[in-house]
């Protein structure tokens, strides 16, 4: 009897995915992956097995990632310090050498486990077919060395890879009008790739649960937060720190015509999955306005 409750329940689970599945089948969803769901091995499998899912049920996943952490233990190695102006890491000639590397072996890594799955991928770089054009990025005006702000993203590449059955997944560097290599800040990277392809969904993988209207009260995460209300928190000052940069690409992907933003917590086990098909979710959906919630999301 045990035994058949248990499968009852993996089968309403599949049920209750149906009309989430209906909804962005054929639509790109894009995958920013970074912090600490890269560093643990199991981590990295969970997530890379629910991008494959996506891919197989219909979605066209497209992943941006990261790699922060390992390009500061190898510049540590170097005998250099990493040091940051306002998150952005203060990148010089041999910085950026060492993060165009570790880049590299991430991305490739990536590919690795997809394919490792039947599905194909092809690993990219920014500088790849001139998919993402940068300028020097200033922070109130210093010079924090080769950093870009992206100012184009060509779709060329990466339509051409989605239409021919490939997961796109693009390292953060670009090039500048001279052709010299950048480090972007991958959330940006993930936001102007989202917003150039007309993505449906932009998944950020943090380290937190999502957003809080109190930080100190884990029974304050928001699931679904509309623009207005974003807007709201981040005047009234409720929102700080690392989670307020992110708010605001969230907020300015919205802006320009991702349909949702989630910040999860990629730290959970197939955090993906739950959050794209399931009535609760378990991150928090930053969304247009309240006129495009699902039954299950309005408050009556």
């Amino acid at each position: 009897m045990e035994q058949m409750e248990q499968i009852l329940i993996k089968a309403q689970t599949l049920i209750e995915a149906l009309p989430y599945i209906q909804k962005f089948n054929n639509k790109k969803v894009v995958v920013k992956y970074g912090g600490s769901a890269m560093l643990d091995e199991n981590l990295q499998k969970n997530v890379i097995k629910d991008v494959a899912l996506l891919k197989l049920v219909g979605m066209q996943p497209i992943i941006v990632h990261g790699g922060g952490k390992e390009i500061s233990k190898w510049v540590g190695l170097l005998g250099h310090e990493s040091t940051f102006v306002e998150g952005l890491r203060v990148t010089d000639e041999v910085t950026m050498e060492v993060a165009e590397m570790v880049l590299g072996k991430v991305n490739k890594n990536l590919v690795q486990m997809v394919e490792q799955l039947g599905v194909k991928a092809v690993g990219i770089s920014g500088k790849d077919g001139a998919t993402l054009k940068v300028e020097k990025k200033l922070v109130n005006g210093q010079d924090i060395g080769f950093v870009g702000n992206i100012t184009d993203v060509n779709v060329e590449l990466i339509n051409t890879l989605i239409d021919n059955d490939f997961i796109p997944i693009i390292a953060p560097i670009g090039l500048d009008d001279n052709f010299h290599s950048f480090n972007i800040n991958a959330d940006d990277a993930a936001c102007a790739v989202a917003m150039a392809v007309g993505a449906e969904k932009l998944a950020f993988l943090t380290d937190i649960e999502g957003v809080y209207t109190d930080p100190e009260d884990k029974n304050s995460l928001i699931s679904v937060l509309t623009l207005e209300k974003a807007d709201e928190l981040i005047e009234n000052g409720f929102i700080g720190g690392g989670m307020l940069p992110k708010l605001k690409n969230c907020i300015d992907a919205v802006r320009k015509g991702v349909s949702r933003v989630h910040i999860l917590d990629g730290r959970m086990e197939h955090c993906l999955l739950l959050e794209f098909f399931t009535n609760r979710g378990i991150g928090t959906a930053i969304i247009n306005n309240e006129g495009i919630l699902f039954e299950h999301e309005k408050i009556n």
